[in-house]
């Protein structure tokens, strides 16, 4: 019976997805009535910017278009990477989503997120606005999706339930909840660790019950979170860097006029730039307020970086070959 509502929940979906119309204007434009998700609540700089879209949409075209977000993934009960395949699909219209959740359908996406290769969130998004950029656009376009731009998700940290981390040997036989994604899966066995996944949504459940240990994630998800509620430990380490991919399906994008495109495109821009800021702004405000709830919080130094760097050397071998010559070229740093 599960799967049977399952499929009849998609095609509800389907039918009431991309690009939904209700007739045209009084001078014959079009009407839409669209939908976006995030993976984050609404307590979230991704959530927060999806609002923003959809309101200046609704403003810019006095009503013609408007936008409803879902946060938290509720169009696909939770599955971030179910949700990607049904923006792909175009059951759904536009959404925020991490590559690490379109690397669970092209390995390819995964590139940006590679270990210890970016040491700000600076240089993540300098990458991104030159061929890693045009290389992601054009893989997306593959899947179905136009590339509207990249907000900021940041650098991913950790949190743990025993002890601070400062090497490798510290994470050994911790249980780490990890994303649904091959390069960390063999990063975290690699460090000595147990990864293991489950949907966000189940986490702090788990941490709470013990059934893990700790687990990964940017400041912003892990405030809004409430993680510090369950886990003493906070470890920056910067260890990855999470852009968001901003997209929409491609046929709904390809359907619009001119006018409309440019629309979408311009406020799409101006939503990433406003994450983006927001994001970075509210940072070290969050980890002060970490902090003040009672987490203790240390930093790597660059050579603590350095010794995780040299233990992962053979997963850069391994993964280049996953990832392929243009990811690499744009992406993977010289002599990893």
């Amino acid at each position: 019976m599960l799967t049977w509502f399952a499929v009849l929940v998609t095609l509800v979906l389907l039918v009431s997805g991309c690009g939904t119309n209700f007739g045209t204007t009084d001078d014959g434009k079009q009407k839409y009535r669209w939908k976006m998700t995030v993976t984050t609540g609404s307590t979230s700089t991704w959530y927060i910017a999806a609002e923003k879209f959809a309101k200046d949409l609704e403003e810019e075209t006095d009503g013609r278009i408007t936008l409803k977000v879902f946060g938290s993934e509720r169009l696909s009960a939770g599955e971030a990477t179910a949700g990607v395949e049904q923006l792909m699909d175009g059951a759904k219209d536009f959404s925020y989503n991490s590559p690490i959740i379109y690397s669970a359908v092209d390995p390819r996406f995964g590139t940006v997120t590679a270990p210890f290769i970016f040491d700000s969130v600076e240089d993540g998004q300098k990458a991104l606005t030159g061929k890693g950029g045009e290389v992601y656009a054009d893989y997306l376009s593959e899947h179905g999706v136009h590339l509207l731009g990249f907000g900021e998700s940041g650098m991913r940290q950790l949190t743990n339930t025993h002890r601070p981390i400062h090497t490798p040997e510290d994470l050994h036989g911790l249980k780490f909840r990890i994303p649904g994604f091959g390069l960390y899966t063999d990063l975290y066995r690699s460090l000595g660790s147990n990864p293991t996944t489950m949907p966000f949504g189940e986490v702090f459940t788990a941490l709470q019950q013990g059934a893990i240990d700790g687990q990964e994630n940017p400041i912003d998800v892990i405030y809004s979170s409430n993680l510090q509620e369950v886990q003493p430990y906070l470890t920056l380490w910067n260890y990855s860097y999470d852009p968001l991919v901003f997209g929409v399906n491609e046929d709904l994008f390809d359907s619009l006029d001119a006018e409309d495109q440019e629309l979408v495109s311009r406020l799409a821009k101006e939503t990433n730039e406003f994450q983006i800021k927001k994001n970075r702004d509210g940072e070290e405000k969050l980890i002060k307020e970490l902090k003040d709830s009672g987490m203790e919080v240390n930093e790597l130094t660059e050579s603590e970086k350095d010794e995780f760097r040299t233990t992962l050397e053979p997963l850069y071998a391994q993964y280049r070959k996953i990832w392929g010559q243009d990811m690499s070229e744009a992406f993977i740093p010289e002599g990893l």
